[in-house]
Parts: C-alpha cells; sequence; structure tokens
C-alpha cells in the first residue's frame, strides 16, 4: 500500500498557519499579563491604603514618609541601601505587618509593573513601586533647603478638606513624591538633583518625564519613567477618602500657569 503524506505545499501551508496563529495569540497574552498586573497592583494599592487609615484610626495621625523620630530599627532592619538612602522610617515601616527586609517574596508594596533595568534599584524596595503624599504624609526632616511645606507633622485624614480628590498613594518611582516631581517648571520651587535619590521620584508616564532625563532621572529610571508601567500609561492611585482609581498619568500633571499652578490644589495639597 502506498503510503499517504503531506507534500510540500500543505507542509508550507500548515506552517504558515500555525505562524499567524502565534503571531495572533502571544500579544493577546501578553496583554493579559499586563492587566492582570495592573489589577494586582490597584489591590495593592487598596491595601496600602487600609493599612494607612488603620495607623490613622490608631495614631490620629497619618504616618511620616519618612522619619527619624525612633531610634530603635525598623521591622526587618532599614530600608533602602545605606549609600543613597536615608536611614530611618520609611511609612510602610510604620505599618506593622507590612515589609520586612528579610521576606524575598513580593509584598503589597511592590508594584508588579515596575521596570528597572539596574539591580541594584531594582531590588531597593524604594525605587519604583509606591510613593506616598509628601503633603499628607509629611517627613521629619529633608537632605536639602527649601522644601519646608513637606516637613512637620503628617496630616490626619480629617484635615484633608476634599479627601476624595487628594492623592494619598499612587505608583511611583520612589517612596514618597510630591507636586513637585510632576511640575513642567524645570526646575520646580528648588531644584531636583538625580544624585538625591529622592529627587528621582516621577509618575510612570507622565510626559514632563522625557524633560528630566539628565535633570532628576537616572537612566535606570527611562523606560518606566517614560513608557509607564500599565497599559495606555495609566496609573494606579488611591485617595484620601480610601477609594481606588486608574487614572491616565497625565491627569496628575501640575501645570504652571501665570497665577499659580493648574491642579495643584486639592489634587496633590489639601486645602
Amino acid at each position: 500500500m502506498k503510503r499517504s503524506a503531506f507534500t510540500l505545499t500543505e507542509l508550507v501551508v500548515v506552517i504558515s498557519i500555525v505562524a499567524i496563529l502565534v503571531a495572533i495569540v502571544l500579544p493577546m497574552l501578553s496583554s493579559s499579563r499586563e492587566r492582570a498586573k495592573t489589577v494586582l497592583c490597584s489591590s495593592n494599592i487598596k491595601q496600602i491604603t487600609v493599612g494607612l487609615f488603620m495607623y490613622d484610626s490608631q495614631n490620629q495621625t497619618l504616618p511620616f514618609s519618612f522619619g527619624k523620630t525612633i531610634t530603635a530599627l525598623p521591622p526587618g532592619g532599614y530600608s533602602g541601601f545605606k549609600q543613597y538612602d536615608r536611614i530611618g522610617w520609611w511609612w510602610f515601616n510604620f505599618i506593622e505587618g507590612f515589609y520586612k527586609r528579610s521576606d524575598a517574596r513580593n509584598t503589597v508594596i511592590q508594584c508588579p509593573s515596575k521596570y528597572l533595568t539596574d539591580s541594584k534599584f531594582k531590588n531597593n524596595i524604594l525605587c519604583g513601586n509606591y510613593g506616598v503624599n509628601r503633603s499628607i504624609c509629611k517627613s521629619s526632616d529633608d537632605r536639602q533647603a527649601h522644601r519646608e511645606e513637606f516637613i512637620g507633622k503628617p496630616l490626619s485624614s480629617t484635615e484633608i478638606p476634599k479627601p476624595g480628590e487628594t492623592l494619598l498613594v499612587a505608583d511611583s518611582g520612589y517612596a514618597m513624591i510630591s507636586w513637585w516631581h510632576v511640575t513642567d517648571t524645570l526646575p520646580p520651587p528648588a531644584a531636583l538633583n538625580k544624585n538625591i535619590i529622592e529627587d528621582t521620584a516621577y509618575i510612570p508616564g507622565l510626559k514632563i518625564n522625557n524633560n528630566r532625563k539628565n535633570l532628576s532621572l537616572l537612566p535606570c529610571q527611562e523606560q518606566d519613567a517614560i513608557d509607564g508601567r500599565h497599559p495606555n500609561k495609566t496609573v494606579n492611585v488611591g485617595f484620601a477618602d480610601g477609594h481606588i482609581s486608574r487614572t491616565k498619568a497625565e491627569d496628575l500633571f501640575v501645570e504652571k500657569t501665570d497665577d499659580g499652578y493648574k491642579n495643584k490644589i486639592p489634587l496633590w495639597v489639601p486645602k
């Protein structure tokens, strides 16, 4: 009996069909993964917001973004790297059970979609994850002058006049962020300096990050800052009333005008 076999033409047709199917399916799988990461990021933001409010309920104030008010080591030791990060307590250290330096697994304070090309920054929990608004979670001090508006006692949730319109925590290039990092004034009220890691905070996907490349962004941060993390250059944001929103990065932009700054109040500065 003569054995049947595929002809060369049939093989070419089959291979072409398989290649077309793969070309169709792979982008869909990639898109599904990105959407899943975005949902997980939103869940992280929600848990962080709940944790911040629990702290506020217990202490009648939200935590410092960074504080040196406690002499003991934070749980699990200091966060970040001593070479360029300040040594002290960060906002997530104040919230029980949120982070332990010795824990190698992902935690709720790690964004699953961040993209940093330098391993020492990628593995730094302070870089490329989430940042709290320094106009609310103020710091105990600052490395540079002229930043008095971000220093002092943190606010309580009751001191925020329009909590549903005021940003509390968001996707960020560093663990604390302010309106200075999202304005088109270069420099903002005081110059940002990429040699000071805190100044490299950014909202991923914001257009003005293109202008910050040589001023206040490190090379390893550029893709995360310019291309964004989530589909359509969106970011996950937790507001001061507890609701979570996935919004376009450009919606967080603060524009300099002749008589002040558009979108600064109440989005970034609670007045």
